[in-house]
């Protein structure tokens, strides 16, 4: 079974959450505080965090940089903020989806179930790939750099191997949001922009000399290689 963790210190809300999912099929733990949800996500390693900001110790960025200092497990972040600069913020973190309260119980089903999907999605290439020190295992979702393996998170990791896949090709963003984040995105296209600028500070060290992910003005984005 499927294990959600509900980061929500408003106890009715996290009542509700978890009826919602488990209603659905997932498993639900439950945690009212950050510091309760960070030992809680070391023990039970759960499969995605739905992540509320306003907590009373820990605010939900803080954890989330503690997650994404250690996992690539999905996060969705739960906030009565709704203002487009928090919003940023979550992505910009590693956020892989962000939910304004009030919320209706069947959206966070669909969004959970959404995010889900795009994590364990299996891109159907069996190969290898080498671009010089950059090592890509489409079959495993795994890439290397240098012999050491890079942790992206879920969304960044879709979005790099998509590119991967068709190298020298080049995507719009709206191309980027249909393909990798699906049709049901509600958010901007500035995500695209802010998931770019993490892979690139996650293969800072691949020396353009073999590869880089390339920004072609009023065009879109492009896995542009020198070598294979």
């Amino acid at each position: 079974m499927k294990t959600i963790l509900v980061v929500e210190d408003e106890l009715a809300i996290s009542i509700v959450l978890k009826a919602y999912l488990e209603k659905n099929g997932y498993k639900v733990l439950q945690a009212f505080s950050g510091k309760e949800a960070i030992e809680i996500f070391e023990d039970e390693k759960p499969l995605l965090v739905l992540l509320d900001v306003m907590l009373p110790d820990l605010n939900g960025w803080s954890v989330l940089q503690y997650i994404r200092g250690r996992s690539s497990c999905p996060v969705i972040m739960l906030t009565a903020l709704g203002d487009i600069d928090n919003k940023l913020n979550g992505f910009n973190q590693g956020a892989d989806d962000y939910l304004s309260k009030p919320f209706i119980g069947e959206e966070v089903v669909a969004r959970v179930t959404a995010v889900l999907r795009r994590s364990t999605q299996i891109i159907e290439n069996d190969q290898i790939v080498y671009y010089g020190s950059l090592k890509i295992d489409f079959q495993a979702h795994a890439v290397f750099l240098n012999g050491i393996e890079l942790t992206f998170p879920p969304r960044d990791l879709s979005l790099f191997l998509f590119l991967a896949k068709h190298p020298n090709q080049t995507f719009t963003r709206e191309q980027l949001i249909e393909y990798v984040w699906g049709i049901d995105f509600e958010g901007s296209d500035r995500a695209v922009d802010l998931a770019i600028k993490r892979i690139r500070k996650m293969v800072s060290n691949w020396p353009e000399t073999e590869g880089e992910i390339k920004t072609l003005r009023g065009l879109g984005y492009q896995f542009s290689v020198k070598e294979k």
